[in-house]
């Protein structure tokens, strides 16, 4: 079992193309089926939360491969190779 607490401590890496996207600062909830939708990690641009820039990744729940003791990987394609909010 994972805390989202233990999630939030977490480096998001994209095992398509190696990059670091961050770490979880927030989820999407999908509170009808009592599940969690989609991790959002804050865009490169962005300085505590302030100062626009970048948008948020929303990577989908789908696209988590493995969770690792400091890691989480993810499997993001695509044009941009990540998906964005």
């Amino acid at each position: 079992m994972i805390k989202i607490s233990d999630l939030r401590n977490r480096e998001v890496i994209n095992i398509v193309d190696g990059k670091r996207l961050g770490v979880i600062c927030d989820l999407d909830l999908d509170l009808e089926n009592g599940r969690i939708a989609a991790i959002i990690v804050p865009g490169t641009n962005r300085l505590f939360g302030f100062l626009g820039g970048a948008r948020d990744y929303v990577i989908p729940w789908e696209n988590i491969v493995k969770f690792g003791v400091d890691t989480i990987l993810v499997e993001l394609t695509g044009p941009a190779g990540h998906t964005r909010y």
